[in-house]
């Protein structure tokens, strides 16, 4: 039986540090260990979500950690999920299930929800904590935002109340790491300045060595040693936590390629959707929402959205939603996912004002359907057969939308997915025109096969296995970071 470890937490400096990255990467160096760990972030706020097997709704970044350790995906690794709805306001889901919407104010400002979600948080962490060795914790953004320190439910108010053995990462590669490291653990109380056991400078380019005298520097100033410096990479691919990430994807048009361009919405949800094709090497993806973009493209992709018709109203005002029908017209492929695929129908309706203040907004007209959206949350994994094309292969993905999307004037309609409960889903309106509510569709080979066809029939056919390269992707991250990393300080500060 292995030792029990302590729990282990990454905190940043700031967003977009790296550490739900290197938070996979230790979940997978503590599973090849031979230990059990499970990842746990108290709160996220993110519009890419995923639906568990219990019919459960948390972030995907502590998905991605699951996976790294080789276990099922639990809401207790993500008790609390923010999903902004509008500049000011996001839907509160707990433990996985949505109980309202809230504004920044209203949230943050109540006493009774910090404490209240607190209990919440440090019990799932419990929970978790039964079951796995070690606990593998992430912060959010920086821990030194003095303003919330007392609203805190993610930070270094769970690192103390776990225990945690903590690490402050630090991003190199956007400057000033001696002043946001030493500022941060400055700003620290001694309690939680007892807590941070080393400092990780991420994303450092050239060579490390150089930065031997600043290790110096840094233990001088803080009396915390630097126990890693990981370098910059782009050759391992790790599913990346939230829409900062697009800013680094910056393809466009390619000869030669099925060239998919994927619009940018504004409250643009799960755009993991995608990941799958920039892998598959039959296909050039590109996020876009220049008209000319969208003409180039063999197939446009209408992802998610977390304000439909606010977001296809936004597509309607920049001549999106004409270039979309065009390129339809032209003989271009156009398929949409959930909120895209509502999208796509005749009508769109809010009449309780779920998403927003527009109560109804007319679609792009490209299927014959109605979406209505209501109070309900469908949060559910399913197993399907795609279209007729083979019936023997069953396929999987999930599904999270409010709404419900029927055929207007009661057209007979044919279903993209037939599931294994008997129920339906979608709409099949011919080779070029389709839309699903599955999220992880493309996931599927036997959906990104017949993606290409009419396309690329010299390549119709792929071998590409996402779910064995996404397992080379963790083994080869934990590797990276093993190897640039203290591991032996690191095991002594968990015993």
């Amino acid at each position: 039986m292995m030792q029990q470890l302590k729990p282990i937490m990454f905190v940043g400096t700031c967003s977009d540090a790296g550490k739900s990255v290197i938070n996979a990467a230790f979940c997978r160096i503590f599973k090849e260990d031979g230990y059990h760990p499970a990842p746990f972030k108290a709160q996220n706020m993110s519009l890419n979500s995923f639906s568990t097997a219990e019919g459960g709704e948390m972030g995907r970044a502590q998905v991605v950690q699951a996976e790294a350790c080789g276990i099922h995906p639990h809401t207790d690794m993500n008790p609390v999920l923010l999903k902004p709805t509008n500049d000011k306001s996001s839907q509160v889901i707990l433990n996985g299930r949505p109980i309202g919407n809230m504004s920044a104010k209203d949230y943050f400002g109540k006493e009774n929800n910090k404490e209240s979600l607190f209990k919440e948080a440090t019990e799932a962490f419990q929970r978790l904590h039964a079951r796995y060795n070690p606990i593998v914790l992430e912060g959010a953004g920086s821990i030194s935002e003095l303003n919330l320190r007392d609203r805190d439910i993610t930070n270094m108010r769970m690192a103390v109340r776990t225990g945690a053995a903590t690490y402050l990462v630090a991003d190199i590669d956007r400057g000033g790491v001696f002043g946001s490291v030493y500022g941060t653990i400055a700003l620290l109380n001694s309690e939680e300045r007892a807590l941070i056991k080393g400092i990780i400078i991420n994303k450092f380019r050239g060579d490390s060595s150089l930065f031997e005298e600043g290790r110096t520097i840094l233990k001088e100033l803080t009396g915390v040693p630097v126990v890693g410096i990981i370098p910059w990479f782009r050759d391992i691919h790790i599913e990346e936590e939230d829409s900062v990430a697009l800013e680094m994807k910056k393809n466009t048009y390619q000869p030669g390629k099925i060239n998919v361009a994927i619009l940018l919405l504004k409250r643009m949800s799960n755009f993991t959707d995608f990941d799958v094709l920039d892998m598959d090497p039959r296909f050039n993806t590109y996020y876009t929402n220049q008209i000319d973009e969208i003409e180039k493209a063999d197939i446009i992709l209408l992802p998610g959205s977390k304000n439909t018709l606010a977001d296809l109203q936004y597509l309607r005002a920049n001549g999106l939603a004409e270039a979309v029908v065009k390129a339809y017209k032209n003989g271009k492929k156009v398929i949409g996912i959930c909120g895209g695929y509502q999208m796509m129908g005749a009508i769109l309706e809010d009449p309780q004002q779920m998403e927003g203040n527009i109560p109804i907004v007319s679609g792009l007209g490209l299927l014959p359907q109605r979406t209505v959206i209501g109070s309900e949350k469908t949060t559910v994994q399913s197993k399907f057969h795609f279209l007729p094309v083979d019936t023997d292969k069953i396929c999987s993905g999930y599904e999270i939308h409010m709404g419900e999307t029927t055929p207007l004037n009661e057209v007979e309609i044919s279903p993209v997915n037939r599931l294994t409960n008997g129920k339906s889903d979608g709409c099949y309106l011919n080779n070029r025109c389709w839309g699903t509510y599955m999220h992880g569709i493309f996931d599927n080979p036997i959906v990104r096969d017949h993606l290409v066809e009419g396309l690329d029939d010299n390549h119709s056919k792929n071998d590409f296995d996402y779910a064995s390269f996404k397992e080379e992707q963790y083994s080869r991250l934990a590797a990276l970071v093993r190897s640039h990393v203290d591991m032996e300080y690191i095991y002594n500060s968990l015993f």
